[in-house]
């Protein structure tokens, strides 16, 4: 027996937006919303192949800024919220995952909890980069000009100009330090 799947729903209009100037390659893949979740890349922005961006796991917008470059294999889900300032450099295979599958009940599988309640997303400020296959967890604020190491897997707050690598992420040192 052969069951035909009904067809997902379209996504609102105003669901994906992108910049005239920005370029996304056709192997990159966005997932925009069907239930109001927005997604915006702002000019000048690139989207580089195998890069996904999937609304899913909870009502936050991923909203991308100006100049800002979405390397390779990297994924970002909506779930709280994304909000990347300009001229960001995200290297190959970082993820931003700003939500958290609810697990504390063991008469349910995980997979049908839910999710846990929002730590607010996920803010990057302007002037960031972000080491390949770092990953930035719901919580996760970068101030404008920090480096996070590859590899590094960030939940909390990172100031502005910091170094921060490790698992979990903690400051290794200042940006410009060296040339001072």
């Amino acid at each position: 027996m052969t069951r035909k799947l009904a067809a997902a729903p379209e996504p609102p209009s105003d669901a994906l937006t992108v910049a005239p100037s920005a370029w996304i390659s056709p192997d990159a893949r966005i997932f925009p919303s069907v239930r109001g979740t927005k997604i915006a890349i702002g000019a000048g922005s690139k989207l580089f192949e195998f890069a996904v961006i999937r609304a899913v796991g909870g009502s936050g917008d991923v909203v991308i800024g100006e100049r800002c470059m979405i390397n390779p294999h990297c994924v970002l889900y909506s779930g709280s919220g994304i909000e990347i300032g300009d001229d960001v450099a995200l290297a190959p295979g970082v993820q931003i995952v700003p939500a958290n599958h609810a697990y504390h009940r063991r008469d349910l599988p995980i997979a049908r909890q839910g999710f846990l309640p929002s730590k607010g997303g996920v803010k990057i400020g302007d002037d960031v980069w972000v080491g390949a296959n770092a990953v930035l967890l719901d919580g996760a604020e970068i101030g404008k000009g920090a480096v996070i190491a590859a590899g590094a897997v960030v939940t909390g707050k990172v100031p502005p100009y910091e170094i921060w690598g490790g698992v979990p992420a903690k400051k290794i040192g200042t940006r410009g330090e060296e040339a001072l």
